[in-house]
């Protein structure tokens, strides 16, 4: 494997080789239409395989983004069928699913871990560390690409993880969580009302 697949593999985005080389293939596709790829499984036998690709857009620096309502997984998914069925990557009958992260997500990439400083986590590793591979608590950020955990139930104990560490990450859904998802949709909602009215006013 190489250094781009190694690279790949410490964000978590893809599990086997096929999903890094569909991943590879996949991301600028994505970016042409606007969206991030923030995980991709392709999964199931010979038979009937289905790919499921979890993406969002981009977050702003206001907040504002990073949710994937039904249009834009109907346009992201037209995008990457069209480069799917030109090169046809995958041997036999597929089902394509895109889908939003939600509010719970997954945290694939260093910067996901940033971005949710702050919020409980689930994070498992792929060795033992202080004792055992799983932790939960909330995240303290990120450092060197060292992922920052304040352990739940360990007053002022924060561990750091090297990134490459991590096979596994999800938010915990929280009531702090659900606002946060709550204000991000109605951020979300006033800048698309703010378009409206500015394309209406020119027309």
């Amino acid at each position: 494997m190489g250094g781009r697949h190694e690279t790949e593999k410490r964000t978590v985005r893809g599990k086997t080789r096929e999903d890094l080389d569909l991943i590879e293939m996949l991301d600028p596709v994505a970016e042409t239409v606007g969206y991030e790829i923030v995980r991709l499984r392709l999964m199931g036998g010979a038979e009937q395989r289905r790919l499921q690709i979890m993406a969002e857009r981009p977050l702003l620096e206001d907040g504002t983004g990073g949710d994937m309502n039904v249009e834009d997984c109907a346009k992201l998914s037209r995008a990457i069928s069209e480069v799917m069925d030109a090169a046809d990557p995958i041997a036999g009958e597929y089902t394509l699913e895109v889908s939003s992260p939600g509010v719970d997500r997954p945290l694939t990439r260093l910067k996901d871990f940033e971005t949710y400083a702050g919020l409980e986590v689930r994070i498992e590793l792929d060795r033992v560390a202080e004792g055992r591979k799983r932790f939960k608590g909330e995240l303290a950020g990120v450092e060197d690409d060292q992922v920052g955990l304040n352990i739940e139930g360990e007053d002022d104990v924060t561990v750091y993880f090297p990134f490459a560490w991590i096979v596994d990450a999800k938010l915990v859904l929280t009531d702090e969580l659900m606002k946060r998802g709550a204000d991000a949709r109605a951020a979300r909602v006033d800048a698309e009302n703010d378009n409206d009215l500015s394309e209406s006013e020119e027309d």
